[in-house]
């Protein structure tokens, strides 16, 4: 079992480093969503270690996509609003232990992947490259 978690490990390390910032954008909203929807199972097993842990993460997550935006234009502007009402969001439901208040970031997240996907998915068809946006 341990050579199959260090093969997988090993997999991931590999396809990051091989992936355009496209697809680093979208593993980084995956990783999200993951850990919003391990935050739900920890609330609603009381287990707030594990919650606080995996919310954290998804905030480290969300600033890792803040310090990604080019500020030079509006839309990342906007963008930066959203990702901070998602941080204040995460910070509500890690306090409250809200299952709610993830439902929300999760939502929010969850549109943002795949709105995200679909440009990198249009930006292959239109220019033929292999790695998406970036």
């Amino acid at each position: 079992m341990l050579a199959y978690s260090a093969a997988g490990n090993q997999y991931k390390q590999q396809s990051a480093m091989t992936a355009s910032p496209g697809e680093l954008t979208l593993m980084l909203y995956d990783g999200c969503i993951k850990d919003l929807k391990l935050a739900k199972i920890h609330i609603e097993a009381k287990d707030y270690a594990k919650t606080n842990d995996v919310l954290q993460k998804a905030q480290a997550i969300i600033a890792e996509l803040m310090r990604s935006l080019d500020m030079r234009y509006e839309l990342s502007k906007q963008m930066m609003q959203l990702y901070d009402f998602i941080i204040d969001t995460l910070v509500w439901a890690n306090m409250k232990k809200d299952t709610g208040k993830v439902d929300e970031a999760l939502v929010l997240v969850s549109d943002l992947r795949d709105t995200w996907q679909q440009a990198v998915r249009l930006h292959r068809q239109q220019t033929g490259a292999p790695g998406g946006i970036g």
